[in-house]
Parts: structure tokens; sequence; C-alpha cells
């Protein structure tokens, strides 16, 4: 996976002390390190301490993010002191990036409430927090109201944060692949293309007939059968299995791998019962299973939104994911289960 980019703002109020920001810059870059999080900020030159407080500073800022658009997946707003409400909406509504916000405020400590370190984080935070919804701009919370960058709790809201980015971003452009038609018992996963489309999901399909034609059409000894097959030899024991549904099986990979590859698909749906059973004389699982493996995830029965629910708890978690059938009827425990079928389990 690609490392993640936070766009960081820094709220800054001029009747606060501005050694608050200075330090607390500091304190917000070394947690963004540890998780190996690129930040995108203003530098303490071209702002006050690289603060936002003006609507002079939030247009450097926006300027600032638009120039890395491409890049940023997400934004940090940081309040080392109360911050100014208006200059964190603005820069947000200017760059126009529509990305996830995280909100996070600096906890004061109880022996430092004089002048030179009062920081009121919380009250501005809640102030900041009204003009994002007061503008449309979503925006997620850390778990405490107020958290010290420097501490566990940081670490973990940064952690599910940065999952949370990584699933927006690539559900905006997941390219998804539909194999077959849905069977007509499975009314449950039907769905609708111009939906996903509306959200930048598109989908790719082709129908089973393709599949088998071209599959049909390789030479046993085709170079992308023949690595296909030696694929599957290596992924899962063959031991008794006759040699002419493995190589079917490998002509039905190195067609799918093919077709995935011409239309950079990120993920597959696939009409896996009956029709392949019946009509090319194999299962699919344990090729749907390798490419789950590969996360490039595989769901059965054309479950396209189920298959996006596979892909976004990839993204979170980057490791193969899978959807299964299940009985929960483990006598009367409820911590067990008797898992039957169906659900291409990825080795991870």
């Amino acid at each position: 996976m690609a490392q993640t980019t936070l766009g960081l703002i820094l709220g800054n109020r001029d009747f606060f002390p501005d050694r608050l920001i200075a330090e607390g810059r500091t304190a917000v870059l070394t947690a963004l390190e540890k998780q190996n999080i690129r930040p995108v900020v203003l530098s303490e030159e071209e702002t006050k301490l690289g603060g936002v407080e003006t609507y002079a500073d939030a247009k450097r800022c926006a300027e600032l993010f638009r120039r890395h658009r491409d890049s940023i997946d997400g934004i940090l707003v940081s309040l080392p002191n109360f911050g100014d409400e208006r200059g964190v909406a603005d820069t947000l509504k200017l760059a126009e990036l529509n990305v996830p916000v995280l909100v996070q405020a600096f906890p004061d400590s109880l022996h430092k409430l004089d002048l030179a370190r009062r920081r009121d984080a919380y009250c501005g935070k809640i102030s900041v927090c009204n003009n994002l919804r007061q503008a449309g701009i979503r925006y997620s919370l850390t778990e405490k109201h107020v958290v010290d960058p420097g501490s566990e709790h940081f670490q973990a809201d940064l952690d599910q944060f940065v999952r949370v980015c990584r699933i927006v971003r690539g559900l905006k452009r997941a390219r998804l692949g539909a194999v077959g038609a849905r069977p007509n018992a499975f009314n449950t996963v039907r769905y609708s293309e111009k939906l996903l489309e509306s959200h930048g999901i598109s989908v790719s399909t082709i129908d089973l007939s393709e599949v088998f034609g071209r599959a049909g059409r390789l030479a046993p000894d085709d170079p992308r059968v023949l690595s296909k097959l030696a694929q599957i030899h290596e992924y899962a024991s063959t031991q008794g299995v006759p040699a002419e549904p493995l190589a079917q099986m490998a002509r039905f990979g190195a067609v799918l791998e093919d077709w995935m590859e011409t239309h950079e698909l990120d993920a597959t749906a696939i009409q896996c019962w009956t029709s392949i059973q019946e009509n090319f004389g194999i299962c699919p699982c344990t090729i749907m299973s390798m490419m789950s493996e590969a996360l490039l995830p595989s769901a059965c029965e054309v479950d396209v939104t189920g298959l996006l629910t596979m892909y976004a708890f990839q993204l979170a978690s980057e490791t193969p994911s899978a959807l299964v059938d299940w009985n929960n009827n483990y006598g009367d425990s409820a911590e067990k289960c008797v898992l039957f079928h169906c659900g291409n389990w990825a080795k991870s």
C-alpha cells in the first residue's frame, strides 16, 4: 500500500500564546512520523509559526493543499490552542479536496492554566466543528475530547483515521469486475451499476461464455496456462486431483487474469455456481482464493456489493478479506461457529 499523506492545519488564535503552536507543531509532526504518515503543512515562514489564523493564512494553506491534491488522503485539524474556527473552515472550503477530516485538540494541564500556557482547545474544537457542520463539511473526532499527540490514544486515533482515508480513496476510484450473470436464485445480490457509478465505482462485465470460449482456445502448453498451473500446485494440495480439471482451472485463471489486467480491475465477483461446474467442469474456489490472497478480492455469485465490502475491509486492514456463509450453532457457545461453505479464504 502507498504511504498515507495528510494535510495538516494548525489552528491558532492570537489571544493565546504563540509558543503553543510551535510546540504543538513539533508534537503532531512527531506523531505522524511514528506511523510513516507524510504531512503537507505550511512552513513556519509562510504564516506565523505555520499556523492558520487569518483568511490570508487560509488561502495560503488551501493553495498548498490544492498543489498536493492528487496525493492528500485526508486532513488533520490540530488545535494546540483555541484556534480560529473560521480559518479552519475557510481552508477546507477553499481547498475543495473532499477527503476525510479529523479534528484533534490538545489537553490543558491543571498546573499550567496561566496566561503563558492556557490552551482552551476543547472550546475551540467545539467552535471549529460547529463551523464545519454549517459549511456541510464532514469530519471525524478523536475518541477523547482532548488528546495529547504523544499519547497512545492519539496513535490509535491516527491509525483508525488512516484506515478511513484508505477506504475513501480506494472506493472513490474502485474498478470492479462482474463475471457471469447473477444466479436466478440469488435475489440478495441484486444491485445498481448506476448508483455505484455515481460514487465513482465502475463495473466491467464479461459473460461466462466468453470466459469459457477463450479458455477453450488455450493450448495445454500455453505459457500462461503452465504458469497458472504451477501457481495452483504451489498454493494448495492437489494430491488425488485429476490432471484435466487442474488444467481447466489453470485456463480459467489465466483468462480471468488477462481480463483483469486489461481493464485494470481491483476485484471480481464471479458466478461460481452452478454454471462453471456444469459447463466447464471445475469449481473456481481455489482461483478465487488465490486472487484474494494477492489482494485482488473475489466474491461468489456476482455479489458486487458484497465484493465492495470485501474491498473496503482489505483497504482498511491491508490484508486479504473474505465473505463467508457460516452457521453459528456450535452447541451453546456464543463464541464459536461451524463454517460450512462458500468463502474463498485466503491463506492469510
